[in-house]
């Protein structure tokens, strides 16, 4: 294993990718009942075998090209550590209120607690409460953590700890938080929002609602998800840098549930393409997008017509490809239902997306996208360098079940320069 430091540095959506937080899904998956669906946010139970085979298929054609890294061996390294594996588990059950496991805790080794952090740790029946109580689990598991975009946000050369909408995903924050302060693998500064003259009640922000377009460009979204207290602590961190930096705010629906994060309706392709959910993104509607200008500590906001418009005001030459093609938009609003505005690049023009969305594929050959398929990629039979740009598809019929698309599915940590 390659063991050389990565100095964090995410400053495009687009450039080369060069490393990647990956999550796969495990027990803590199975480990969801239908009883138990809405409290851990999903909308459907998934079959972890047919996911599992899928995820495969992802992180395959990542493996391959370029350097991962899996959350549950960072997890492990870190809790070798005795004093950071006492301050975590102090940490999480200080936050949980599950002080009666918290020596059980303290006394498993690296490896059995990185399964109970992850996966969770069943309720004793020791007692007549405990007997009787309905729940399952005294720490419960991370069902979502395979969605590792949402729970630390990399921008420039700073990692941003997410303040999760929903407590049940906060341990996930709180695990990201330690790999980067303490794993040797990352050099980077985390900026954590919990003492920010913002934090209240209504405050959060999560990952797949931010999209690094350029060094001096962001774009968030706000919803159910990230409030405008949480981008409002963003803006108070733009103000301390020099450079003029321009935050570009979109206004999401908080239902359906597909319109979760920005990423779900706008993801980069290239460097000057973009996909999007047309009805949203370009109809004029009661969603505002707005765009901040944050110049030596003082601060401009004003109204503008759409992200495009925006960022082609700051110079991006952005063009539009429309999610579940341009006929019908009962094709568009099936497919972004299964995140097919959902994609993640690899490098300018060269993306990661589910195979199912035919249309939104479709459209994109019709855009000069080779398709080729993950297993493809894996097994060698095709090479991705033979085109300009392409799209590699993976089998995504049940993944997709989870609410999420490849995009959802990383948390990268560095990417090449991009030449504008």
């Amino acid at each position: 294993m390659n063991r050389e430091k990565i100095n964090i540095g995410i400053n495009s959506e687009i450039g080369v990718l060069e490393g990647v937080i990956l999550h796969t899904p495990g027990s803590e998956v199975e480990n969801m009942t239908p009883n138990t669906v809405q409290k851990a946010l999903y909308s459907d139970i998934l079959n972890l075998s047919v996911a599992g085979n899928e995820y495969s298929q992802f992180s395959g054609v990542l493996d391959k090209i370029t350097r991962t890294f899996q959350v549950r061996d960072l997890l492990r390294d870190i809790l070798h550590n005795d004093k950071v594996k006492t301050g975590l588990v102090n940490r999480i059950a200080d936050h949980e209120k599950v002080d009666s496991i918290r020596d059980v805790l303290l006394d498993m080794d690296p490896e059995t607690l990185t399964g109970a952090f992850i996966e969770g740790v069943e309720l004793e029946r020791d007692n007549l409460s405990r007997f009787l109580s309905k729940e399952r689990f005294e720490l419960e598991p991370l069902h979502n953590f395979f969605f590792t975009r949402d729970a630390s946000i990399a921008i420039g050369d700073q990692v941003f700890i997410s303040k999760m909408a929903s407590r049940v995903r906060d341990r996930e924050s709180i695990i990201m938080e330690s790999i980067f302060d303490y794993h040797p693998s990352f050099n980077t500064q985390t900026v954590n929002p919990s003492s920010s003259r913002h934090m209240c009640r209504d405050f959060s922000y999560e990952g797949g609602d931010f999209l690094v377009a350029r060094e001096d460009i962001i774009l968030v979204g706000t919803g159910s998800r990230t409030t405008p207290k949480g981008i409002d602590f963003l803006v108070d961190q733009f103000k301390k840098d020099k450079t003029v930096k321009h935050i570009i705010v979109q206004e999401l629906p908080y239902e359906p549930e597909s319109f979760i994060h920005l990423d779900m309706v706008f993801t980069f392709l290239d460097r000057d393409l973009c996909m999007i959910y047309e009805p949203l993104i370009m109809h004029l509607s009661r969603f505002l997008t707005i765009h901040i200008t944050i110049d030596n500590g003082k601060v401009k906001i004003c109204e503008v017509l759409n992200i495009p418009s925006a960022l082609r005001s700051l110079g991006m030459d952005i063009k539009t490809i429309n999610c579940g093609g341009s006929r019908d938009i009962v094709t568009q609003e099936r497919e972004q239902w299964h995140s097919g505005a959902n994609f993640f690049a690899i490098a300018p023009g060269k993306v990661m997306g589910y195979g199912r969305n035919v249309n939104t594929l479709e459209e994109m050959d019709r855009h000069g996208f080779a398709i080729y398929k993950a297993i493809d990629i894996i097994k060698g039979k095709t090479d991705i360098s033979s085109s300009e740009k392409c799209v590699i598809t993976i089998e995504g019929a049940e993944l997709s079940r989870g609410g999420g698309g490849c995009r959802c599915m990383t948390m990268p940590v560095k990417r090449a320069h991009v030449e504008w």
